[in-house]
């Protein structure tokens, strides 16, 4: 009797060592005697003690940093860049029996696929077209790691540092771009007020009473600033008549002969120089001058 109850005692001991207990999340890749038995979980499961082992595999999302690695891209500029792995176990059992160590070997290879896919792009397009990079690394590691039982949902590109120089030179090269478009939008905005002004130009032209409209629309908005000096603008055109005129002038009289000096009007005889004279002698005098000027006039334009 006390044979049986210690047999008994000895079995539901081994039993209790031979159970194991799985999270949902967990699998159990077991072997028997060092060869593989199973996948098992979730849930209680029977591992014969000393007979049999078992490996826990997780089956969650594993997010694993990537290292900063030196990167060179095909442009020749060295950069520091880091990323992020997304990947997750999908057979528990080839993880355990394919790879030594799944999860670093899984870091291993998103570094070096890192640095060789970074090294065949440029500077500009690490920067701006992030998106493609991030698929390609997610296709290379998947598709290399798909042996080892690794599933890879997403790699992601962090940060990329860059040298100080570089920095400050990228920096004076968006300035200048800034100022480039800056000076073509001014040149634009002055392209078009110009096609603007010929337009209200011809339609003026077209109608000259909206000129004059306009002229006093400008004096009732110059008014109303309480000025003291009204500035009216009149146009060119009305000074020209008389423009034409001056110059006609100026050309008849460039071309007509010289008119020699009239000579001083002789004085009354016994007058000496220098004394006064009469009102009728002066008035003699007067109507001999008119008289000359009178001859010479008609002779001139005779």
């Amino acid at each position: 009797m006390g044979l049986l109850t210690a047999a008994l005692a000895i079995a539901v001991a081994y039993s209790f060592a031979s159970l194991k207990v799985l999270r949902q999340y967990e699998r159990g890749v077991s072997f028997f005697l060092g060869k593989f038995w199973g996948t098992r979980g979730p849930g209680l499961v029977f591992v014969p003690f000393g007979f049999a082992t078992m490996k826990r595999v997780s089956l969650r999302t594993v997010a694993m940093d990537i290292a900063p690695q030196d990167v060179i891209t095909r442009d020749n500029v060295t950069v520091k860049v880091n990323a992020v792995l997304y990947m997750r176990v999908g057979d528990p059992a080839r993880a355990i029996i394919e790879i030594e160590d799944y999860l670093y070997a899984t870091s291993q290879l998103a570094q070096t696929t890192l640095r060789s896919v970074l090294g065949e792009v440029e500077l500009d397009e690490l920067l701006a077209d992030r998106e493609k990079i991030n698929a390609r690394l997610e296709k290379i590691i998947d598709l290399r790691s798909d042996p080892w039982g690794i599933d890879v949902s997403a790699v992601e590109v962090k940060d990329v540092l860059l040298p100080d120089q570089l920095k400050r030179a990228m920096a004076l090269q968006a300035e200048a771009e800034r100022e480039r478009r800056a000076k073509v939008i001014a040149a634009q905005g002055e392209l078009q007020a110009s096609e603007t002004l010929a337009q209200a130009a011809h339609t003026l032209a077209r109608e000259p009473a909206a000129l004059q409209l306009r002229y006093l629309q400008t004096l009732t908005e110059i008014a109303a600033e309480n000025n003291s000096t009204t500035i009216f603008p009149v146009p060119i055109e009305m000074f020209r008549p008389f423009m034409e005129m001056a110059a006609r002038g100026a050309a008849a009289g460039s071309a007509a002969p010289a008119i020699p000096p009239a000579a001083p009007a002789a004085l009354p005889a016994g007058e000496p120089a220098g004394s006064a004279m009469d009102a009728q002698a002066l008035a003699e005098i007067m109507g001999r001058l008119r008289t000359e000027a009178a001859e010479r006039h008609r002779t001139d334009h005779g």
